[in-house]
């Protein structure tokens, strides 16, 4: 019956993420039809130059980003949640997000003057050291803090004081750093390009091949660090490994698209519920292909909910994200009490 079920889950996720692109490639300013679509991205068809653009250059590297950055961070998440053991724990949550904030905007104040724009590679390498810096300062309490529910308090006020020490620095930028960091903030795919996805995919998908690499010992972890290391598993070397992949996908999703709120929360948390389980082996997959749904849809309600303005992708993820966690916690809270 569990077969039955994963395949039946996956199946769904793969046509809801065919549907999702399809329909963000056929919804927008100009609507095109999927008859022309299908011949665009099938046959080449250059007869409709308008569309052709509009679906290689605009349409097709939007939705390609905001896949890989969406599979990504809900598989941050999923390793957060695995690392603490705790399903509301997420890179959001914990600091991750404002940690990148923080780094990204003082090597861009700093190197104002070498750089007209920041070149991609230091702005993924800054919000890398951000959001793994913050991520540490998060670990150094949980040797002292045994409660969940305080370290994810820990986690909050880590972000709050990145986002104070952020807007301080803000002060003593230049407007047009200002521009930068505030259209950052707000976290949007919209400025995708093909470079944009090629560098993402170099990131994430070397990440997820090696997150699948160790599915067996988070297996393991999460049966109890007891029962990990009777099987050989290095717990402290593991413990690395996972803050390793975890900064690498979160700071890969901060660098291109911003911080994006409540994925890495919900979004495992939906895979988990809809596979009922939580082994590993059946989470890495359908976490990333989740994400990726998820991410599509929302990016294509940021665009056209309130066309020709655009939303940024975290006030809609946030939107559709914060009341699966608040569910979360109340069902969370009624078992504690049965």
């Amino acid at each position: 019956m569990s077969k039955t079920r994963s395949c039946v889950v996956f199946s769904l996720f793969i046509i809801l993420l065919l549907s999702a692109v399809m329909l963000s490639a056929h919804i927008g300013s100009v609507s095109i039809s999927a008859e022309d679509i299908v011949n665009i991205l099938f046959k080449g068809d250059r007869s409709n130059t308008v569309a052709y653009n509009i679906i290689w250059k605009i349409r097709l590297p939007r939705i390609a980003l905001a896949s890989l950055l969406g599979g990504a961070l809900s598989l941050s998440g999923f390793l957060i949640q695995t690392f603490f053991r705790n399903p509301i724990a997420g890179p959001f949550v914990l600091g991750i997000s404002s940690g990148a904030k923080l780094f990204l905007a003082i090597t861009t104040i700093v190197m104002t003057g070498l750089f007209n724009q920041m070149p991609v590679p230091v702005t993924v390498i800054a919000s890398f050291i951000g959001s793994l810096l913050s991520l540490l300062l998060v670990l150094l309490f949980t040797g002292k803090v045994r409660s969940m529910s305080i370290l994810l308090v820990i986690g909050i006020m880590i972000s709050y004081i990145c986002s104070a020490v952020t807007d301080l620095l803000i002060n003593f930028a230049n407007d047009s750093d200002i521009v930068n960091l505030t259209h950052w903030s707000m976290g949007s795919f919209s400025a995708a390009t093909w470079q944009d996805v090629y560098i993402s995919a170099f990131i994430v998908l070397p990440a997820l091949i090696a997150v699948f690499l160790v599915s067996k010992p988070m297996g393991a972890y999460l049966m109890g660090e007891g029962y990990a290391r009777s099987l050989g598993v290095d717990i402290k070397a593991f413990r690395v490994l996972l803050v390793l992949m975890t900064g690498i996908l979160s700071s890969c999703v901060a660098a291109f698209a911003g911080p994006v709120s409540f994925v890495g929360i919900a979004v495992p948390h939906i895979s988990r519920q809809l596979l009922k389980t939580s082994k590993p082996i059946l989470m890495i997959p359908a976490s990333f292909l989740c994400g990726a749904l998820f991410c599509v849809l929302c990016d294509l309600l940021a665009r056209t909910l309130f066309s020709p303005v655009e939303l940024s992708i975290s006030t809609v993820t946030s939107a559709i994200g914060a009341p699966i966690v608040i569910w979360l916690l109340i069902s969370r809270r009624a078992r504690n009490e049965d």
